[in-house]
């Protein structure tokens, strides 16, 4: 069975060849680059399966290469690494398309059940072609929703909450739960984004009447169509 290859972009070489060393004795081809803009270069050439990405970094930090990446690939998972631990830090990772977001110092059994934990959502989301949500047809993997002819398209956040609504369908989906997984934390300012979130999917799917979000009060949210 082949290896799943894994791009690392960190510029402090004795970290990066502690996680690279990890990583290959937990049987993953590692990519370990020194800067953004080499790592860039490495991700268009060899096609990675997984990201993950220290922040600050010369030539292209870790956000700004995040961003290259993402209007390429809507879908490879990527995991931010930083030393910065203030919350607006912390949302813009995931605001640019982040899936996980790690504070150094970490462990590294921390950072491979993060890896694994993504590398698994991924396979089980690109199994997931056209879903059925009332009259409309969501395309999770292009990130869209089309109704009568119309076509929308959704923003990697919004797409990845779509998606877990619907795999809830008719349940409570935990308000805590579907933080730690698409932001990487439940606090309060967090928890107002994902309410925006919300409601522009609200927006996005009002032209059918029978589907609803429906807030529920301490626990998190329901979708019912």
């Amino acid at each position: 069975m082949p290896k799943t290859t894994i791009l690392l972009a960190e510029d402090e070489p004795a970290l990066g060849q502690i996680i690279k060393e990890s990583l290959e004795t937990r049987d993953f081809n590692v990519l370990l680059c020194a800067d953004g803009s080499i790592a860039f270069d490495t991700y268009k050439k060899q096609a990675p399966k997984l990201l993950v990405l220290d922040v600050m970094m010369p030539k292209k930090d870790g956000f700004s290469l995040a961003k290259d990446i993402r209007a390429i690939d809507d879908s490879i998972p990527i995991i931010f690494l930083t030393a910065k631990s203030q919350t607006k830090d912390v949302v813009e990772g995931f605001n640019i398309g982040g899936n996980d977001y790690l504070k150094k110092p970490f462990s590294m059994e921390e950072l491979i059940v993060r890896i694994n934990n993504l590398l698994q959502r991924t396979k089980i989301q690109k199994s997931s072609e056209i879903l059925k949500i009332g009259s409309y047809a969501f395309n999770f993997p292009k990130q869209t929703l089309h109704f009568d002819g119309n076509e929308q398209q959704l923003t990697h956040r919004e797409a990845h909450l779509l998606f877990h609504l619907v795999q809830n369908k008719n349940k409570v989906l935990d308000r805590s739960l579907i933080l730690n997984k698409l932001w990487g934390t439940d606090d309060f300012f967090t928890a107002r984004s994902m309410d925006v979130f919300i409601t522009k999917l609200r927006k996005k799917l009002k032209n059918d009447v029978s589907i609803q979000i429906i807030n529920v009060r301490g626990f998190g949210y329901k979708l019912v169509f």
